[in-house]
């Protein structure tokens, strides 16, 4: 039910209960005694109930004055707070960040920044969920979220922060020699790292593109690539790699390139926050941090 007064009179009424006086009150809320007074007065009519009791020396509260400053002023201590908290999230760099990240790119990309960014702004907490699922960001209340391709989230901006291609590789060992063309990757052994399915591979020379989906042949699914690089050091098959892990252990020997004239279209990785114009302070920070650390190439 609609109240049959004004929140903002019994706010005038709290300040003169607090204060015993309406000259006080009246300079605490930075308005005429004049418009005080006669606040207090309409608050009195719309409630039908005489609330102060007025002499040419004080303010004394009636029995159900109190009773209404006593409840109401809880309420109004508790808007203050809030509306301290809300003046510190825009402010002042401090409070929590809800963050969520693709395994790997948080542990190969992001780790250090996270900490880096601790570091500089003692007073901001991050709390990190790390997942290859898709999550609803929403009802998981998520502040930044970092994701590898399919950015579009309705009412998120998406900034893109760095490339990433996929390549095959397999053990030193395995006989490669029959595979020079992506269809003759059918009947090999193969290791799956979800969601990099189909492998989407395009010829560096002509740009030819062939989608590859694993299917006959798979030993393994996995959704980090940890275990699928190591699964493909062991030589359990054919894996579809992010070429910053498998060109080094490819120079070490560790995995040789499989189909080298090919690799995937590419898959960037994005940044994803809510409000470009309302952020709290300690978001913004943080999403300023993050881009100053990257440049796509």
């Amino acid at each position: 039910m609609k109240p049959s007064y004004s929140l903002d009179d019994l706010r005038c009424f709290c300040a003169v209960a607090r204060c015993g006086s309406f000259k006080d009150a009246a300079q605490s809320l930075g308005m005429p005694l004049s418009t005080l007074s006669r606040r207090i007065r309409q608050l009195e009519a719309d409630l039908q109930l005489r609330l102060l009791n007025r002499d040419a020396h004080r303010v004394v509260l009636t029995s159900t004055g109190e009773q209404y400053f006593q409840r109401s002023a809880a309420l109004f201590d508790e808007l203050d707070d809030i509306d301290e908290d809300l003046h510190r999230d825009k402010h002042q760099p401090q409070g929590k960040i809800r963050i969520s990240a693709p395994i790997n790119a948080g542990s190969q990309f992001l780790r250090t920044i996270f900490y880096d960014f601790l570091l500089q702004y003692p007073d901001i907490q991050l709390d990190l969920s790390f997942s290859n699922s898709l999550i609803d960001i929403e009802a998981e209340g998520m502040d930044v979220v970092f994701r590898v391709g399919s950015p579009v989230v309705d009412n998120w901006i998406a900034r893109p922060l760095k490339h990433i291609h996929f390549i095959l590789c397999a053990h030193p060992d395995y006989d490669i020699s029959g595979i020079t063309t992506p269809e003759q990757l059918c009947g090999h052994p193969t290791i799956i790292c979800r969601p990099m399915v189909p492998w989407q591979l395009v010829n560096q020379e002509n740009g030819e593109e062939f989608d590859y989906h694993p299917q006959k042949g798979v030993r393994l699914e996995v959704d980090e690539i940890l275990m699928l690089t190591h699964a493909v050091k062991t030589g359990i098959g054919i894996g579809y790699v992010p070429d910053y892990f498998a060109l080094p252990m490819i120079a070490q020997g560790e995995m040789t390139h499989v189909l080298p004239g090919w690799s995937s279209k590419v898959r960037t990785l994005f940044m994803l926050y809510r409000d470009r114009d309302h952020l709290p302070l300690r978001v913004r920070l943080f999403v300023e941090f993050v881009m100053q650390h990257f440049t796509v190439s």
